[in-house]
């Protein structure tokens, strides 16, 4: 089967920065045409200004919280390129949360960002993918979610993003099953010692974090984000056509060996 994405159309969400721009330029060398989505409206232009390029590709700036962004997304993607093939959901968001004070919000916060933009994003592409292939037989698209080994691993102070994370690898079988009759994979990419936009955030605070980070992976560094971008293609590629309902651990061995005493995933 063929790793080529060539000619397909891809909405990828939080690509302004971090692993959704590694898998936007990615995707965009490999000759997908990519719907570039995210909230940063000036990074996003920023960036595909910076494509070589940019012929294949849009950028779409808007709060995917609320249903009628996402709406206009997908109006957007359909009317630049005519169809969607590809989702692949790369917006995430990491906030600390205190498990005993009943004011920290984080929880909610991460549920909406993480799992419930991701869940709506997904059951609208997924209804699009279902009426373009109507009439066609094979594969209607694939829909890749970008999670964290977080969802598997217990910190106090990641209890939010973890059960967020938790939820989406969840979400990620459970359409899996609800869409294999219409020909649409589902799978999930859980991320650790990557070097994204939030472990990025957090070496500058934090800079003494990064012998630990790299002490606790076995592999014994931190991985750029065009790596994830590699195994994200993949699984939007006929490549991996038997493949669905599965959450593709990227983390260089960490989650083997890492007693969890860094709150960076």
């Amino acid at each position: 089967m063929s790793f080529s994405i060539a000619g397909k159309t891809a909405i990828i969400t939080g690509s302004a920065n971090g692993v959704g721009l590694a898998v936007a330029r990615e995707f965009a060398d490999r000759g997908a045409n990519v719907v570039m989505a995210d909230m940063d409206d000036e990074q996003l232009s920023k960036e595909v200004g910076d494509f070589p390029d940019s012929s294949n590709v849009i950028h779409f700036a808007g709060d995917l919280r609320e249903r009628l962004t996402i709406a206009n997304l997908l109006s957007a993607t359909v009317d630049a390129f005519e169809r969607v093939d590809i989702l692949v959901n790369a917006s995430r968001q990491i906030l600390m949360t205190d498990p005993l004070d009943m004011n920290d919000d984080s929880v909610e916060t991460m549920l909406s960002q993480n799992l419930m933009t991701s869940l709506r994003l997904s059951q609208a592409v997924a209804k699009r993918m279902i009426k373009q292939n109507e009439d066609e037989e094979g594969a209607a698209g694939a829909i890749v979610n970008l999670s964290s080994i977080a969802a598997c691993r217990t910190q106090p102070n990641l209890m939010g993003y973890s059960m967020a994370t938790a939820a989406l690898d969840q979400m990620t079988r459970g359409l899996a099953t609800a869409l294999a009759e219409h020909q649409i994979r589902v799978n999930a990419v859980a991320i650790g010692s990557v070097m994204s936009a939030s472990m990025q955030n957090t070496l500058k605070e934090h800079p003494e974090y990064r012998k630990t980070i790299e002490d606790n992976t076995l592999l014994g560094r931190i991985a750029p984000a065009p790596e994830v971008a590699d195994t994200v293609r993949y699984l939007a590629s006929d490549a991996a056509g038997f493949v669905t309902g599965q959450v593709i651990t990227v983390d260089g061995g960490r989650t083997l060996i890492d007693p969890v005493q860094t709150p960076v995933h």
